[in-house]
């Protein structure tokens, strides 16, 4: 919570307990100075802080005692008796008031994303790149060009003037809350929580040049929600370029002011039976494995100069991974049959095209949610679901059956991939969306089930370090330590490579 907004909170508190606890003849000259104290810090936190939906009734409050306490300490005549049931009444109103924000502050609060850990500061831009050779299939008008806005964070040299926003481009927060089902308004305050990236900042000039690496958010999510993971994984000397598949993002805004949203969902129906619906997921995979391709033929050119940008000989094109969340993880194991990318991690998302390659013979790491690792284990046990389990998951028998036999395909690759370098592990305690900064937006998510119980913090700090240990070992040719198997920093971590 941030420091003005407390203070004008407990100020409210503050003007409650004055009107509760003293008597009628001895509050009015109190109320009075508290409520220009209320008030002025209520100026400061607009001015310095921003206002916030969240804080509506501590406004209220404070604009009403103002106005009452004024018109009574300048009124020469004494205070007209109030009825005891509307004071009543109204001390319980503001106190259903004061308690509800505090429910609002602790549910979305402005918070701070994690430190990176690395040595260099961090630097970011962003780039708007158009595939002249791809027509968009996921625009309703069709007539158009594949677009990608793909953001990129990298060591810096130093920065100066503010970090900028953990969301720069606020006028998507509505539509990701949207997504969730939630009031335009509710994520209106991410506006005020801060990255640690300086805008645009030299390239630190530590080393000749930096390894690259593709990240891919999953679906119906945005570039920004693993800013964290971007920003740690270039403070310790990677450029991340984080991709917004348009349509399959929730919201992308584009230098014009254009804002598309989620189209992609359309593809998927309760009406349709399972392989219409696996052969749909291909269909989005390979519209998502084409835009990494793409990106890293854009990031060539950046290389070799003919896209202006002071990255400009700094990218280490002989040593390019991939990451990504959900079906942007499939779309990172997809996307490492590119012979250009070395190395790859897939966070918590199942595969995609099973039956049109062999098993990738690459480096790669596998982090799965404990949910997922639970689902995988009953494929690989065999487990017979119960009618009554059935209709809990609202499908059938026959869906059921379809979705084992596909993934003991998935684990067969899976299981070939590690055998070519790398892990197959989950952390205890999480959730799917623990792989992204979604975990930290609101405690109320841990609540309903939504991020595992494990502490959000924690977590992040166990999925970069794993992350930041595989890319190592196979871009830089150091670390690897974690890889070797269970260590005592970190418990939560699983490895389960016995299931493939």
């Amino acid at each position: 919570m941030r420091l003005f907004e407390l203070l004008l909170f407990l100020s409210n508190i503050g003007l409650f307990a004055l009107t509760v606890l003293l008597k009628k003849g001895r509050r009015r000259i109190p109320v009075f100075v508290a409520s220009w104290i209320a008030t002025l810090l209520l100026v400061i936190h607009w001015t310095v802080e921003g206002y916030r939906v969240q804080l509506f009734f501590p406004y209220f409050i404070t604009v009403i005692f103002l106005a009452i306490s004024g018109y009574s300490y300048f009124k020469k005549n004494g205070p007209k008796k109030i009825p005891r049931f509307i004071w009543g009444s109204a001390n319980t109103a503001l106190a259903i008031m004061l308690v509800v924000t505090a429910g609002l502050i602790y549910a979305f609060p402005v918070y701070k994303l994690p430190e990176p850990t690395g040595e260099f500061k961090v630097g970011t831009q962003t780039f708007h790149f158009v595939d002249t050779k791809r027509e968009e299939i996921f625009d309703e008008a069709r007539d158009g060009k594949r677009e990608l806005m793909v953001q990129v964070w990298y060591p810096a040299q130093g920065g100066t003037g503010k970090y900028v926003p953990f969301i720069p481009d606020t006028q998507i927060l509505r539509y990701m809350a949207a997504n969730y089902g939630l009031p335009g308004f509710t994520f209106q305050h991410l506006k005020y929580v801060s990255s640690h990236a300086y805008l645009g900042a030299e390239v630190s000039s530590a080393q000749t040049s930096y390894p690259l690496i593709l990240a891919n958010p999953g679906f119906g999510s945005s570039r920004f929600l693993h800013t964290s993971q971007a920003e740690n994984l270039a403070s310790h000397g990677y450029i991340v370029a984080v991709i917004d598949h348009t349509y399959n993002t929730f919201a992308t805004e584009f230098p014009d002011g254009r804002i598309t949203t989620s189209t992609t969902n359309d593809l998927f129906s309760p009406d349709h039976d399972y392989r219409t619906e696996s052969g749909n997921r291909d269909k989005l995979g390979k519209v998502l494995t084409a835009d990494v391709a793409f990106t890293l033929d854009q990031f060539e050119l950046i290389q070799s100069g003919q896209t202006p940008s002071h990255l400009k000989g700094r990218i280490d094109l002989g040593h390019v991974g991939v990451f990504g969340h959900s079906i942007g993880g499939a779309t990172a194991y997809d996307a490492s049959y590119d012979p250009r990318i070395a190395v790859g991690i897939d966070l918590d998302g199942g595969l995609y095209r099973l039956r049109e390659r062999e098993g990738l013979r690459k480096p790669f790491l596998f982090m799965n949610s404990e949910s997922e690792f639970e689902r995988l284990k009953m494929v690989k046990d065999n487990r017979v679901y119960t009618d009554a389990e059935l209709n809990r998951m609202g499908n059938t028998r026959e869906w059921m059956n379809q979705v084992t036999e596909d993934k003991k395909v998935e684990l067969e690759r899976m299981r070939e991939t590690v055998a070519a370098g790398g892990q197959f592990l989950y952390i205890e305690n999480t959730e799917h969306l623990n792989f992204t900064d979604v975990q930290f937006i609101s405690p109320i998510f841990k609540m309903l089930g939504v991020t595992g119980k494990i502490a959000p913090h924690r977590e992040n700090s166990v999925i970069n370090a794993y992350m930041l240990d595989f890319f190592d070992l196979y871009l830089k040719n150091q670390g690897g330590i974690l890889m070797k198997g269970p260590d005592s920093r970190f418990p939560e971590v699983k490895f389960v490579t016995s299931l493939l």
